[in-house]
């Protein structure tokens, strides 16, 4: 009698600082008496504008270098750089970003693309042009939103300066 045939090898699991990184991002914190976690990004985006979306923009990037390393088709990373693009735009809305952040999380998305659709192939040239944009979004999500929020406060204070001084 032969032994039972083993199953295909699915590979290694996903990088392990992804997935971490993406439990913190999005599901943190555990409601109690659901299954519903609450994650950094929009707890700490409620305290510190643009802070959230500054984490989530860093991992963003990761992420996509992360795509292209375990060979994931273009047609995936352009999905993830649409869930960046989302994130970011819905991101910029004052309180309403941080609620929205409760419930898309981008990240948690994209690391479920990454592990559905990683295949090893090699990148082309396209592959990274998409991931630049993608690259571009996420640190356009770091950046913007402390340009707006500090330079709205910088311009404030300099109005209530020329109304003090005449």
């Amino acid at each position: 009698m032969s032994a039972a045939p083993t199953p295909p090898e699915l590979g290694p699991k996903i990088a392990g600082w992804a997935e971490r990184y993406v439990r913190f991002m999005d599901d943190a914190v555990k409601v109690p008496g659901t299954r519903v976690g609450v994650g950094v990004d929009p707890i700490v985006g409620m305290i510190i504008p643009g802070a959230g979306d500054a984490l989530t923009g860093a991992g963003s990037i990761a992420l996509l270098l992360l795509a292209l390393k375990e060979g994931v088709p273009t047609v995936v990373i352009a999905k993830m750089v649409l869930n960046i693009l989302v994130d970011t735009l819905l991101g910029f809305v004052p309180v309403g970003g941080d609620i929205f952040d409760l419930f898309f999380r981008s990240n948690r998305r994209n690391l479920a693309l990454i592990e559905a659709h990683r295949g090893g192939k090699k990148p082309r040239a396209r592959d990274y042009v998409v991931v630049a944009v993608g690259i571009f979004l996420a640190v356009l999500s770091v950046v913007l939103p402390f340009l707006i929020v500090y330079g709205l406060g910088a311009g404030a204070l300099y109005a209530l300066w020329r109304l003090v001084s005449g």
